[in-house]
């Protein structure tokens, strides 16, 4: 439920009562030696008291002579009270619906947001100031994901998850503070089957998919903001095996495939963890790749290159990690490579083109490229291209396009280019359109 108009000064005020009156039930229930709540139940007791709290408060305005307040009022100021109460304030109404997928404030005023449907609105503002605003943000990036993560003026900018949501915030850098947050639905187990209902990808090329995943084969997945590239990768990874041991690593956790138990139940999941304010502690993602390989995964899943941390994912990939997973920002299919190139140069080894474009061939089997286009309030996510990386002659990496868009840009399958791999496509199942048998 969205709440409009909401008084924040009043909503924070009952904020506080809640809590005390919440500390001291907690403190009861120890002193009497009953067991703990979990955090279901305290979820629940926190709402029990929004709803004594907001109670208690219109019927004090009436024994003060003011107006009777209304049911409908109370619902809105009962609701505004439990988002704050559930961990990020009025901003809570906007995380919770599934319309939405991406959020933009740009200083406390002006709240826009991006639905499903393509559509961009400003919507009512969520903060009553700039300062809690900030003060919002630094509470939700002290206390979410693995570890704290800082956000004043020594730390200007951070990234970190909220739920299965991506949050990237700065301050002081800019003229007023300014969120970008992107979400994930956890509920929604994005599989290759709904990426066709969604007009993402066809039949054929959710065949080639479910085989390559199921072949082992290495891909990384390129495209712009907001194109798909995190439900295209949760997408490939629903086809991976319950008995394969999977590794994670990601800058903020965001893929969240720890959640579904029984696709996953052997998971180890890792994020980078930032230095602490005397620069210390710092865990990188480099390190994170370095360490995976002592852990014994079937394979390794990293959430989005944005580093140098790719010398380290190719080298796994030319070491035994088969079947590894991936995204990068990219424009093109052929802008994929050259991102890792510059990546590659940027590291400490300094790596030259030629070394880089050698890895990319011993190390990677696909590059996927998935586009996102707008227009007349609607908007679709098509699977562009895919290239198969057949070899290297100097700097020149060598790809055959073997999905290419089409009339509308979908990606359909190239048929005078074939598919190097085939066999081994075709050792699980897999048909090449055009061929008798289908899937097998």
């Amino acid at each position: 439920m969205e709440v409009r108009g909401a008084d924040h000064t009043l909503l924070r005020r009952l904020q506080v009562r809640v809590g005390d009156l919440l500390e001291a039930q907690l403190a009861d229930r120890s002193r009497h030696g009953q067991v703990p709540l979990t955090e279901e139940g305290v979820d629940a007791l926190k709402a029990e008291l929004a709803h004594r709290v907001v109670e208690t408060y219109a019927r004090e305005l009436a024994e003060a002579g003011h107006p009777t307040m209304s049911w409908e009022d109370m619902q809105d100021l009962i609701q505004g009270l439990k988002n704050r109460l559930y961990g990020a304030g009025s901003l809570e109404a906007l995380l919770r619906d599934e319309r939405i997928e991406e959020i933009d404030i740009n200083c406390w005023q002006k709240v826009f947001v991006d639905y499903t449907n393509g559509v961009r609105a400003k919507v009512p503002p969520v903060f009553a100031s700039n300062e809690e605003l900030i003060e919002t943000i630094q509470t939700l990036a002290a206390h979410e994901g693995l570890s704290g993560r800082a956000f004043d003026s020594a730390n200007p900018h951070v990234n970190f998850r909220l739920g299965s949501a991506r949050v990237q915030a700065v301050m002081s850098v800019a003229t007023a503070p300014a969120v970008a947050i992107r979400l994930h639905h956890r509920h929604m187990r994005y599989t290759l089957k709904d990426l066709i209902q969604g007009g993402t990808i066809d039949e054929k090329l959710a065949d080639f998919f479910r085989a390559a995943v199921r072949a082992k084969k290495n891909i990384i997945i390129g495209g712009e903001t907001s194109a798909g590239k995190t439900v295209l990768l949760r997408a490939l990874a629903a086809e991976i095996s319950p008995e394969e041991r999977l590794l994670t690593i990601e800058r903020a956790l965001e893929l969240g495939l720890e959640d579904d138990e029984d696709a996953h139940p052997d998971i180890v999941v890792m994020e980078e963890r930032l230095p602490n304010a005397e620069g210390e502690g710092a865990v990188p993602m480099r390190e994170l790749l370095t360490v995976s390989k002592r852990m014994r995964p079937d394979r390794v899943i990293v959430g989005e290159v944005l580093g140098d941390e790719i010398l380290v994912m190719l080298n796994a990939m030319m070491q035994g990690n088969d079947g590894s997973l991936s995204t990068i920002h990219a424009n093109s299919s052929d802008g994929i490579v050259e991102n890792i190139c510059s990546y590659a140069v940027q590291a400490p080894e300094r790596l030259p083109r030629a070394a880089t474009i050698s890895m990319i061939a011993n190390g990677l089997d696909f590059l996927v490229f998935i586009k996102r286009y707008r227009g007349d309030g609607q908007q679709r996510r098509v699977v562009a291209s895919v290239r198969e990386v057949v070899g290297h002659e100097g700097e020149m990496l060598v790809t055959n396009e073997i999905f290419k868009p089409g009339p509308d840009g979908l990606a359909l399958r190239h048929r005078p280019t074939a598919i190097r791999c085939v066999e081994a496509l075709r050792e699980v199942g897999y048909r090449d359109p055009g061929e008798p048998g289908g899937w097998a």
